[in-house]
């Protein structure tokens, strides 16, 4: 079977596209694909059998193969076809599930999915021959590895888990200002009376209190025991996470190598033919990073998806040194770009759609109350 798109395609494929590739032969599955692994715009990538502990974080570049510097700085491995534990600060490369067999109209993208992101795994996907993580040029035809590095709770996983989400597209979907301005115009895409929509709508930090009982974020506690990244509400969020509550200065100094989970002062809504992406962070403004996890599905807060707007819940994690974040202060944008088509299922209407009208919340692993 052939995947037929049309020469002047332009788009983000969706998901009966994506089950039409593996049908098509570009994208090859060891096993067939599990229930939910296809999202409304992405594919959820699965684990192999084996992890390979290694020495440092590495890119193949031009001409070489993951394999081939795993072998070279590979430490020992991990069978995965029983539970393990990954430990942290530790750099974990495993071969996945899938591979690909990209047409030349076809690229790849690839991003932690959010509960990844939230329990501060971090997580990138290598291509063979690649100078870039998470991204996979078109026309590849090669494996997938994830490099796993824990860096605040030790994770346990195996075969099949599910860390990092795949988007395909073709042609360059990015909506430029005029179009962003005009569909903020039709679909009121961020809930701010002065929305900043150059190069993207722009997100700035709540350290207000206001709505959650005067508590703005979490911050990860250290030394805690093991979470099973399949694992949906088995621990008690006391036991990993502290609660921050607003200062009167409606501040926040962001300690070194912590990691907290605060949101969005702004509610943000995914029209059903549209997908949006946490852009990084620019490094002149702050010494911080913010949102390791940046795939917004279609229908994400969107009204006819069972949303009213979703904030962004953001991973945030300062660099060497002490940093003051401020109430309001911009921390990141969104950008949106075009589907091919619209999905057969949004965002909010699958039984896996964990942080639809979110306001500030952990991860699917802890009870919240």
């Amino acid at each position: 079977m052939t995947l037929s798109l049309p020469p002047d395609a332009k788009g983000i494929l969706p998901d009966r596209l994506i089950a039409a590739m593996a049908d098509a032969g570009i994208i090859l599955p060891d096993y067939p694909f599990v229930e939910s692994q296809i999202q409304p715009a992405s594919l959820d990538l699965r684990l192999g059998s084996t992890a390979y502990r290694v020495r440092a974080s590495f890119l193949p570049g031009p001409g070489n193969t993951v394999a081939e510097r795993i072998d070279e700085l590979k430490l020992h491995e991990i069978d995965l076809t029983s539970d393990a534990v990954l430990e942290t600060n530790c750099v974990y490369v495993v071969p996945l599930l899938e591979s690909l067999a990209l047409p030349p109209t076809i690229a790849a993208a690839a991003n932690p999915k959010s509960s990844t992101g939230r329990l501060d795994v971090f997580t990138r996907v290598i291509a063979d021959g690649t100078r870039r993580f998470d991204h996979i040029s078109a026309g590849y035809h090669g494996p997938l590895y994830a490099e796993i590095s824990p860096k605040t709770f030790p994770v346990l996983l195996r075969e099949g888990s599910r860390l990092s989400q795949v988007r395909f597209r073709v042609g360059d979907p990015l909506l430029d200002a005029e179009a962003l301005t005009a569909l903020h115009a039709q679909e009121r895409l961020v809930d701010s009376a002065d929305a900043d929509l150059s190069d993207g709508v722009a997100l700035s930090i709540d350290l207000s209190g206001e709505g959650s009982d005067g508590f703005i974020g979490y911050r990860a506690k250290r030394h805690t025991g093991v979470v099973d990244v399949d694992r949906r509400a088995g621990y008690a969020v006391d036991e990993f996470w502290e609660p921050i509550r607003a200062r009167d200065d409606r501040s926040l100094i962001l300690d070194p190598g912590e990691f907290y989970i605060l949101a969005s002062k702004e509610a943000v809504q995914v029209p059903p033919d549209f997908a949006a992406e946490m852009v990084p962070f620019d490094p002149l403004v702050g010494e911080f990073r913010v949102h390791y996890a940046g795939f917004f599905d279609p229908g994400f807060g969107y009204a006819g998806a069972g949303g009213q707007g979703s904030r962004a819940v953001l991973e945030v994690r300062s660099r060497e040194v002490p940093f003051i974040l401020e109430h309001g202060q911009e921390i990141g944008r969104l950008i949106y770009e075009r589907m091919l088509s619209r999905p057969a299922s949004l965002y909010g209407q699958r039984i896996s759609s964990n942080y639809q009208g979110q306001g500030l919340k952990l991860s699917k692993h802890f009870r919240m109350g």
